[in-house]
């Protein structure tokens, strides 16, 4: 009925349904954001990114709330998070020049990744980022080389704990044989602790670990915990120290259907501390200051994405309906095989149903947007489409392939609407050639 919430854990919780049978998120109505900001357009509820923070910092009052930054990073999604209090995290000189440029306090900046080229390490050294995360051996003394003497940079040694989690293969980083951390089986990790504490210019601040993506169990983060209090242990009894933080990483899972499981974070926090309290207890060790990085979770259910439809036609016994946008926007049915909810945003319709297919507009057969979704019996060109849980993962990993730009990004709260990032121009990708 008009006036009512949307059912569902996909959709931000101030979307509404209109008089019209549109769709309404912080109070604008969809269409009309379509209309002013042309689609695809990504649109942000700056009252969920701040809710969903708020959420994860209530869980954990004790721990250390960082927000993945490669979710989605704006000036105003890093405004957003400083004034909630969490830390950040980033994975490139690029995200963090962008964090000290928009205020974030850098010291209350995590870097890690596999590969950091040096510009990475000076450009967080130059900065005075608050972590570093030692993903490989050889990292420890080109970084440590980097340090300014009278001056030490304080790390956490990134471990894989052999639990396997996540959605897809290729992000389930928890276990030996990918490409991240060092491994507890093979000894790997306690000779990058030993290599770390003979660095007089580093200063070891405990361990790291990140098991994969869109997990949507607590069991393998107490399982992590499980296999990394030991190893803690054991440094404790061959160094005589202990350390004082523990960060589990991120990967929490949101929906993306209704009929799909999201990670809760009281939940989260409950069982988490309560492993690694006890485990500590019988360890005899003191308990880490515990650190999250949820991204996702903060900025996916925050997220809209409009399309505008280009074409409808039945072929093979299925129907089509393409759209303005698509891999290049998001890529991740391609990559992942994610599936996602898509809803009519303009109208209502009084036909009933039928499982179609959304398509891009690329030349790709696999630009699939969501297959077998039930949109109305009279869906046409120029209708818009609103695809929620679209928060994170799309701008970030958005491309510029057929050379059609990334859409913009408009923010919503309150009844009204703001450009945040605007879209990206054929003069834009032009610009870069430098030879005729």
């Amino acid at each position: 009925m008009p006036g009512e919430s949307v059912p569902g854990p996909v959709w931000p919780a101030s979307v509404r349904v209109l008089p019209s049978g549109g769709l309404a998120v912080g109070g604008v109505a969809l269409a009309e954001l379509a209309d002013r900001f042309g689609t695809p357009c990504y649109v942000v509820d700056e009252d969920e990114v701040r809710a969903r923070a708020r959420a994860w910092r209530a869980a954990l009052p004790d721990g250390r709330v960082a927000y993945a930054g490669k979710a989605f990073l704006t000036r105003a999604m890093i405004r957003w998070v400083r004034e909630e209090g969490l830390w950040l995290d980033v994975c490139s000189a690029g995200e963090l020049e962008l964090a000290a440029h928009a205020g974030f306090p850098v010291e209350r900046v995590i870097l890690h990744g596999n590969a950091k080229s040096p510009d990475d390490l000076r450009t967080a050294l130059r900065l005075g980022v608050g972590r570093v995360v030692i993903d490989s051996t050889g990292e420890i003394a080109r970084l440590a080389a980097l340090v300014p003497p009278g001056t030490r940079q304080r790390v956490l040694v990134r471990v894989v704990p052999g639990v396997e989690a996540g959605a897809h293969r290729a992000v389930r980083t928890g276990v030996d044989g990918q490409k991240f951390g060092l491994s507890l089986d093979r000894g790997e990790a306690a000779d990058a602790v030993a290599r770390v504490l003979g660095q007089p210019r580093l200063e070891l601040m405990g361990l790291h670990c990140h098991l994969g993506s869109q997990i949507a169990s607590v069991d393998p983060y107490t399982a992590a915990v499980r296999r990394l209090v030991p190893f803690l242990s054991t440094l404790r009894d061959l160094h005589g120290l202990t350390f004082p933080e523990l960060d589990l990483g991120g990967g929490f899972a949101i929906a993306y259907r209704d009929d799909e499981d999201a990670l809760d974070p009281g939940e989260y926090a409950r069982r988490v501390s309560a492993e690694l309290a006890l485990r500590c207890a019988h360890a005899d060790l003191p308990v880490p200051r515990l650190t999250v990085e949820p991204g996702r979770w903060i900025a996916g259910p925050a997220g809209v994405a409009l399309y505008r439809v280009l074409a409808v036609k039945s072929t093979g016994g299925r129907t089509f309906v393409a759209v303005d946008g698509g891999m290049s926007d998001n890529p991740r049915p391609a990559l992942y095989g994610v599936r996602y909810t898509v809803r009519l945003a303009g109208r209502a319709s009084v036909l009933p149903a039928r499982p179609v297919t959304v398509v891009g507009r690329h030349c790709e057969a696999g630009d699939v947007l969501a297959e077998d979704v039930e949109l109305p019996g009279d869906i046409r060109p120029g209708d818009v489409l609103a695809v929620p849980a679209s928060g994170a993962y799309h701008l970030s990993m958005a491309s510029a392939y057929n050379l059609v730009g990334r859409p913009p990004v408009a923010a919503v709260a309150a009844g009204r609407a703001r450009l945040l990032v605007r879209r990206e121009t054929l003069a834009d990708l032009w610009s870069r050639e430098v030879t005729v």
